[in-house]
């Protein structure tokens, strides 16, 4: 049941901000683009008051509890930047908006820093979320799973440290100009 949740809502969530830039830039509707926008973070606070619901309705924790949770992290910490790209996308396509650049050298890796600290902050926000269903549900026969959870939680921000420390030493380099065709 919760994995299907968190599938409704990761859709949900993608619908809301395409029909958001969609109202926005080709039906130049703004406003109307900002309401579906909005929507996209209340839909998060639909799958956490569903995941808290299930356990307290006795259901025993599950990894899609502690996914749910990790989706929860993820769509806030990084939800706005997401947000921005697609954004940027749609400026382009719609209002004939400049590509932005590729990042290459510091800049990218810069970047990659960056998304360290987002990801701690999705790392952090989910352990929340896990740590409060611990205790409100306050069953450790039916919440153990969710303690295996922060091991999973660590794994990832451990290997978005390795990416930015891979590209600090060894910095992605700027495309080859195209030869020119003869």
């Amino acid at each position: 049941m919760i994995l299907v949740a968190i599938i409704a809502c990761e859709i949900a969530f993608w619908v809301a901000i395409v029909a958001g830039l969609v109202a926005r830039y080709p039906l130049r509707r703004p406003r109307l683009g900002v309401g579906f926008l909005v929507a996209a973070p209340l839909i998060d606070l639909v799958l956490l008051t569903l995941v808290t619901v299930d356990l307290l309705g006795g259901a025993t924790a599950s990894w899609h509890h502690g996914l749910a949770a990790l989706y929860i992290g993820i769509s806030i910490a990084y939800g706005h930047r997401m947000i921005a790209w697609l954004d940027a996308k749609f400026a382009t396509r719609f209002r004939g908006a400049p590509r932005r650049a590729p990042l290459t050298g510091a800049a990218y890796t810069v970047a990659c820093w960056k998304d360290v600290a987002r990801t701690a902050l999705a790392v952090a926000i989910a352990a929340a979320i896990l740590g409060g269903l611990i205790a409100i549900v306050a069953a450790p026969d039916r919440t153990a799973e969710l303690l295996g959870f922060f091991r999973i939680l660590g794994i990832v921000l451990a290997v978005d440290v390795i990416w930015a420390v891979s590209y600090t030493l060894w910095p992605k380099k700027a495309p080859a100009e195209a030869a020119p065709v003869r």
